[in-house]
């Protein structure tokens, strides 16, 4: 029979509560995390296919020259939207709305949701969408949380408005404007098979923000990628696989 040691118990009760309040933290910061729900964080990866998605738009300094390289290298993006910028920029609204794109919520004005309760979660998602709805002309299908940090409610939220939520694969922070030449090398090391890749068409703190460098590296991007034998495929396409798979 071993014998009892003091402090054993306090310090195993204390062990499991860290451990318990580690695995939260993780579920809520990591933006792939899968504690709180399901996350799309990248696509198969037995084929060199690449998901493009941008973040915060639309803006003015890049959402346009972004959309006239995408159709002229004929390649399918994914668009997560904030309503404020939408409501901001409606004709750039209207014409992501117009394109074969995908289009998802990103919320209304960007907040941090992880430490947020349900119902500033619900004003927030449900006012982008909206939003969205409204300038766009469309119904969002895939979400994808400000910095990927989340919460139960979240979830919850997002199931209710038929959304797939999304994470991502290869960020490169384009967002800290590196310049061009470096956001395209920063994409070109990180590709793998079934990227999900992150860029940013606006900024989620400042209306006027300037993603100019990300639309002048997204030519050399597409170019690089293909060179290397990548196929741009749509988001969609893991939407429906997700479904798939919750019905089997």
């Amino acid at each position: 029979m071993s014998a009892w040691v003091p402090g054993t118990a306090f310090w195993s009760f204390g062990t499991a509560a860290s451990a318990g309040i580690g695995a939260w933290t993780y579920g809520m910061l990591a933006p792939n995390s899968r504690l709180f729900g399901s996350v799309i964080a990248r696509g198969p990866t037995d084929a060199k296919v690449l998901y493009l998605t941008f973040d915060d738009g639309p803006s003015p300094s890049a959402t346009p020259r972004i959309l006239d390289v995408l159709e002229k290298r004929d390649v399918p993006a994914a668009f997560f939207l904030l309503g404020r910028h939408a409501r901001t920029f409606p004709d750039l609204a209207a014409r992501l709305g117009r394109t074969p794109h995908e289009i998802g919520n990103h919320t209304q004005h960007h907040p941090k949701l992880h430490l947020r309760g349900r119902g500033f979660i619900d004003a927030e998602l449900r006012t982008a969408h909206a939003t969205i709805l409204d300038t766009a002309g469309r119904v969002p299908r895939a979400f994808r949380a400000p910095h990927g940090f989340r919460n139960p409610a979240v979830h919850a939220v997002a199931r209710a408005l038929g959304y797939e939520v999304f994470g991502w694969t290869l960020g490169v922070w384009d967002s800290d404007r590196p310049g061009a030449e470096e956001i395209r090398r920063r994409v070109r090391r990180g590709l793998k098979p079934g990227t999900i890749l992150l860029l940013h068409d606006g900024d989620g703190y400042d209306v006027d923000g300037d993603r100019a460098q990300t639309a002048e590296a997204l030519d050399g991007i597409i170019r690089d990628a293909r060179d290397r034998g990548y196929e741009f495929r749509p988001l969609g396409e893991l939407m429906s696989g997700a479904r798939r798979a919750e019905r089997g």
